[in-house]
This record gives structure tokens, sequence and C-alpha cells, in this order.
């Protein structure tokens, strides 16, 4: 059995065993690592700690603390109480307008990692405010972000079309982006409807404080679109496909366990008024974007000096923030992206393209390549694929018998949908931000709802973009 095989099903023993003994699979990913490494691989402690994301580690531990700050301080509620009054009360508005946001920020150039670190702990504190289903939430987040992500002066479509140009392809632009866009638009609105958010409208508007609102929000436990634990939300998530959980659920792992979010109604003065400790947070929050988006800083870096700064000015608001770190969200990301860094290291991943690369029929070579590009960048660096797999699919474009920009359009939005998987670092931005929920729960919503992404969407991209033979 070749090597490459061999870390392939390890890591399918990895899901096996932390699904069903739940064990933290990212713990059970970093002795894999050391194993095949090791063993298989022949990789010394340099070599497997080559794949450890050391920017993914800081941005999770600097974004979730400064949002823990946030949230001890009361900052998060005020910006939720701002969303709902600049939607006048209208909550099923408030999806909709985080997917724009997102993507309006990775259109002009921010990288989508950084949007989605900016806008996911807002837009999942205002959906755990309201009853909205945190998937629901989440996935809008990302989607949002990667519709924006191939304009032409975005960081994806320059590295793309970049990578076009060098391999002397066809390119268009434009039909790149509109590709992404329209694919994950489309995917947002059966995200909108699977989860509940005509519920949503049905419901009309909230009091945002103005007196024209249609009334306060149910609690979360009463809402029809109610977040996690619900009857309703339960087959809202069987509709997605994430596993029903009984109301009555065993008890789960200490550290994935958290309180349920509390009932609102009217907004309060102590949640509308702006606090000293609150002005400073929604100072650093605009400053987290500036130097994200203009400077180029590294968000997680910035995030945690922007948190050590308020920990100092005010320590009461933030004397917890550092035990609300999504701990074991980093532990299991960290140590899967290590693992997937050794099968890189070994040419697991090179393996497996060549293997599809050398098969002699084209669109049977394209979809395989679209599935390999998505299953991988579940895992891994989206425009890193990308820039693997659009070299390798060179030879049998060259042909003449697949269009090249159909293929590059379906190879970038089968990349980078997927992009909501928790082991992604976007889906893990998304994990690890969402307040009052069961983690665990959210965390095996998110991994069927990006495998059921992984298991459709290549396929479609490869039937709409690559069969009629665009370019």
């Amino acid at each position: 059995m070749s090597p490459e095989l061999i870390s392939i099903l390890v890591l399918v023993v990895v899901f096996v065993i932390a699904t069903t003994r739940s064990v933290n699979m990212g713990a059970l990913a970093f002795a894999a690592a050391f194993g095949v490494g090791g063993l298989v691989a022949d990789l010394d402690a340099d070599g497997i700690f080559a794949g450890f994301p050391g920017d993914l580690f800081v941005v999770l531990v600097g974004v979730t603390y400064l949002f823990a700050i946030a949230r001890a301080n009361g900052t998060t509620d005020w910006l939720v109480h701002a969303a709902v009054r600049l939607v006048r009360g209208r909550v099923a508005l408030i999806p909709w307008v985080m997917f724009a946001l997102t993507g309006a920020l990775t259109a002009i150039g921010a990288v989508s990692p950084a949007a989605v670190a900016i806008v996911a702990p807002i837009a999942l504190s205002f959906a755990a405010r309201y009853g909205i289903s945190p998937l629901l939430m989440g996935a809008m987040v990302v989607h949002g972000a990667q519709a924006g992500g191939f304009s032409p002066i975005s960081i994806y479509g320059s590295i793309v079309n970049g990578i076009v140009e060098r391999e002397k392809l066809p390119g268009n632009e434009l039909i790149l982006f509109l590709s992404s866009l329209a694919a994950n638009l489309v995917i947002a609105g059966v995200v909108f409807v699977v989860c509940g958010g005509l519920k949503l409208w049905a419901q009309g508007a909230v009091d945002d404080g103005t007196g024209d609102g249609g009334g306060s929000p149910a609690p979360a436990a009463d809402n029809p679109a109610a977040a996690a634990g619900s009857p309703s939300a339960a087959a809202g998530s069987r509709a997605a496909g994430a596993a029903p959980v009984p109301q009555k659920a065993a008890p789960r792992p200490a550290e994935l366990r958290t309180a349920p979010a509390p009932a609102t109604g009217t907004p309060s003065p102590e949640t509308t008024s702006l606090t000293p400790a609150r002005t400073a947070t929604l100072t650093s929050l605009l400053a987290l974007v500036i130097a994200v988006l203009v400077f180029d800083l590294d968000a997680g870096l910035t995030a945690i000096t922007l948190a050590v700064i308020l920990s100092t000015l005010w320590p009461e608001d933030s004397r917890k923030a550092t035990g609300q770190i999504a701990w074991p969200t980093v532990l299991l990301i960290c140590g899967v992206l290590t693992y997937i860094g050794v099968l890189d290291e070994m040419g697991t991943i090179t393996w497996a393209g060549e293997g599809v690369g050398n098969i002699g029929i084209p669109l049977l070579a394209a979809v395989l390549l679209c599935y390999i590009g998505a299953l991988v960048s579940a895992f891994a660096s989206s425009v890193g694929i990308m820039g693997a797999l659009i070299p390798l699919a060179v030879p049998f474009l060259e042909r003449g018998e697949i269009g090249a920009i159909g293929m590059v359009a379906a190879l970038a939005v089968s990349a980078t949908v997927v992009d909501v998987s928790p082991f992604s670092t976007n889906g893990a931005l998304v994990l690890a931000a969402a307040p009052d929920v069961d983690r665990e729960r959210f965390f095996r919503q998110l991994m069927v709802y990006g495998g059921i992404v992984v298991a459709v969407v290549p396929a479609a991209a490869w039937l709409v973009m690559v069969v009629p033979g665009w370019g």
C-alpha cells in the first residue's frame, strides 16, 4: 500500500473515532500527524509542524478574545440594536445585510477570512439574541464573503487571473466574478429558505426602539425560527442535513457547553446607551477594520493588541474574557490542519491530482478535479488548491476539448464555496464566534452542511460551467 493511500485512510479513521467516541478531532489529528509523518513519511518534528496554522491560531484567539470583551461590556448588544434600527425592525433582512457587507469587503480587496473575522461575531451575536439559526447566519456571512471574492480587484480574483495569465490560458475576469457571485447567491437563498428565513419574514417587524416595530421578538425557546435546541430549529436542521438532536439531549462535554440565550424584549437603556467602555470597544473594532483593510495588518495580531489595551483599561469587564476564547475549536482546527499539512508535505494531494489529470476522458477528469478542489479546500487553503489544480488542468485544456474559462470558473467556485466547513478558516471563525450555542452540535451542523456543499456544488458547477464549453 502506497504512503499516500495510507495517509488518506488514517484521515478517515480520525473522522470515525472522533464521531463515534466524542474525542476532540484536533487531538486525534495531532496524534495522526505524529504517527503518519514520523513512521510513514519519515518527517522530523520540524516537517510535521510545518503545516501548523500559526496565523489561523492567532486569528481565532485574537478575534474571539476581542469579541468576548465586547460581549462582556455590552458592545455587541449595542451593535445588534443598531442593526435592528438600520432595517427598521425587519429581522429577516439582517442575514442579507451581513451577506452584502462581507461581499462588499472582499470585493474591494479584503482577504476572505479577514472579512469573516470582522462580520461573523456581530452577525452571530444578532442571531443569538433574536433566535435565528446560527447555521443560517454563519452560512450567509461565509457565502457573502465568497460572493465578492473574485472581483477583478479582489485578492482571490487577482491571484486566479494571474495564474491563468501565467499558464497562457484564455481568461475572462467578469465571468469568473459573476460565476462566484451567482453560485453563492443561489446557495444563500436556498439556505435562507431551508433554515427558517421565511418564518422570519412572517414575524414582521420587531420593536427597534423607535416605536415603529411590530412588537418585541419572541424568546429563543418560543420563536418559530429559534436557534439550536428548539423542536422547530431541529426540524430546520434536519432539512439542512444536520442530525436531529432530542429536546433533552445527553450532557455535552463541559468545555463545549454554553448557557442558552436569554429571552429578549424591547431594548433597555442599558443596551442602547454608549458607555466609555463601549465607545472604546467600538473604536477598537473600527481600528481593526482599518488596520486589516487599509494597512494590510494581520487580523489576529491586531485583535489581540486591541483586546489587551481594553483589558488594561477596563479589567473588570475583561476578567473572564480569556476563558471565553474558543480553545476547543482552536485545538480542533489546528490539529486537523496540521495533519493536512503532513499530507501536503508527503505529496498526497499532488499524487491524487496527477492521477486524475492522467484520465483520458476530459469531462470526467474535469469533474474529478472539481471534487478534489472542493474536498481539499474544505481543510486547506482555497487559493493554494486553485494554484495547484489549475496547472494540473492545463494539459487537457490545451487540447481544446474543455473550455478553459468555464473550467477555471468551476474550479474557483468548487474550491471556495466549501469554506463553510468548520475545518476551513472561514468556517472555523464562524464556529468560534457563535455565542450561547452548543458548540459540539453547531460543529456537527457545519460539518454536515459542508459535506452537502462538497457533494453537490462541484457537480453543479461542472454541469453549468464546464459541459457547455465556455471559452
